[in-house]
């Protein structure tokens, strides 16, 4: 399994000159890289729908923005507790059964979107947003990992760099299929809602607004369902790895990770990014229209512009990292990032807006960039090392409704956007000075 660590979460320092020469993947396996590289596009799906959830649930149930955040925080207790479960999953019965456990989940979780709406209970759309975060813990543990073994291993890489291109894809198009088909455009006054409460019209419009999620969740269920019949009927191969693991090889600990203090600041350092990811993307919606006051749909392809931004970042920060060590350019990102929340928070209005705007740009390369310099050197325990750092995606659990009671107390989202500045302060902190790997305790923990 150590072969594919390093691989995993990225590109992050890819040689391109040299991985040239070698195939992205073989060309019998084609079927099944097609198969699970998709599985980036689609998680990213759901991720960003949460964005636009949030907005309309706030306008369709009457909730405040801490309660309209408890949407991040179902979906990624989902993360948090089937990432471990997931990872024990596939080293006993494969690749292959983790990753259809995980889209049968998805499949599962998308379309309890319909009674949810039909019974319009705001509990039961978290309890829906919980199995589909559940399913993704299980892709997300799997296809890294499962991607970065199939094929040529000096080529691993550039094949998962390939992969994870889609992920940033599927977050524009989740957050396209909100604004375009979640959101209707009628955000009513005051003096509007009290007219239609006293004609007894009030409560079919926030009906019909409840009722706009069937659709694009629906059909998201109905072609991942389909998804995972294809990957049933697809042949797997056997990856060395995997062989090893099954046949009763060197498994690792969880206990021996804990001896890997750069293991244990990437922990946190992810659990940091989620949580400034996540939080930013949730009420980014919220800050243009309340410093810009433009409407809902504006707002939402604003969100579709910034998930643009993230995604040219990702492919320019690999560029960069032949140059610069991957630590240093995460580290460098996040002191940028740092400014850009300040003049976000001090600067509320236009000028606010595009410095939020263009943190997604700079937080690109951090997820796989903490991702991959965590692993480094843990050998046998790489497997349950990833799961641990998909846990750590709890962050945006914890930090999304932190920012709603900020907001609830001081009436100010751009006060709210304080947390990701002191998220991105830890990452800098991980970058330049907890990600630095210590030979010594690294060989004890490999002979213990």
């Amino acid at each position: 399994m150590s072969s594919s660590t390093n691989l995993t979460g990225a590109s992050n320092q890819s040689t391109m000159g040299s991985l040239g020469r070698h195939k992205l993947f073989p060309r019998e396996h084609m079927v099944v890289f097609v198969l699970v590289t998709a599985l980036f596009f689609f998680w990213g799906i759901p991720n960003n729908l949460n964005d636009v959830l949030i907005r309309q649930f706030m306008k369709s149930f009457e909730i405040s923005r801490f309660q309209a955040g408890l949407v991040q925080s179902a979906f990624y207790m989902g993360y948090f507790l089937l990432s471990m479960p997931a990872a024990l999953m596939m080293r006993k019965y494969g690749y292959k059964t983790g990753l259809v456990t995980g889209l049968l989940l998805y499949s599962a979780g998308a379309i309890l979107f319909w009674p949810a709406a039909l019974i319009g209970r705001y509990g039961f759309f978290l309890f829906a947003l919980f199995v589909i975060a559940s399913g993704l813990a299980f892709l997300e543990t799997g296809a890294n990992p499962f991607i970065a073994q199939l094929g040529d291993p000096a080529s691993s890489e550039r094949r998962l760099n390939f992969s994870q291109a889609f992920n940033p894809f599927g977050a524009i198009s989740g957050a396209l299929i909100g604004t375009a088909f979640i959101f209707s455009g009628v955000e009513l006054t005051p003096a509007e809602i009290d007219a239609m409460k006293a004609a007894g019209e009030y409560e079919a419009y926030l009906r019909s607004e409840t009722m706009r999620v069937i659709a694009p969740y629906a059909v998201l269920g109905c072609v991942v369902f389909v998804w995972a019949l294809l990957m049933m009927m697809t042949k797997f191969p056997k990856l060395a790895g995997e062989a090893d693991e099954q046949n009763g090889g060197e498994k690792g600990k969880i206990s021996d990770l804990f001896r890997y203090r750069h293991f244990v600041l990437a922990v946190f350092a992810q659990f940091f990014y989620c949580g400034a990811q996540i939080g930013t993307w949730s009420y980014f919606i919220q800050y243009v229209q309340d410093y810009t006051h433009q409407p809902e749909k504006v707002a939402g392809y604003f969100l579709t512009g910034t998930l643009v931004a993230f995604c040219v970042g990702r492919f320019l920060a690999t560029y960069l990292m032949k140059f610069v060590k991957p630590n240093i350019l995460m580290g460098i990102y996040s002191v940028i990032n740092v400014g850009l929340v300040a003049i976000g928070v001090l600067f509320p209005g236009w000028v606010g807006l595009w410095s939020i705007f263009f943190t997604s740009f700079f937080m690109s390369l951090m997820f796989p960039t903490i991702f991959a310099l965590g692993l480094k050197e843990l050998g046998p325990n790489t497997k349950l090392g990833g799961s641990m750092i998909v846990m750590a995606i709890i962050g945006g659990a914890v930090f999304t409704p932190i920012m709603g009671l900020i907001f609830e107390a001081t009436r100010s989202m751009a006060m709210a956007m304080l947390v990701p500045g002191f998220c991105y302060a830890f990452i800098a902190y991980y970058s330049f000075i907890g990600s630095k790997v210590r030979i010594a305790p690294l060989r004890s923990a490999q002979g213990a």
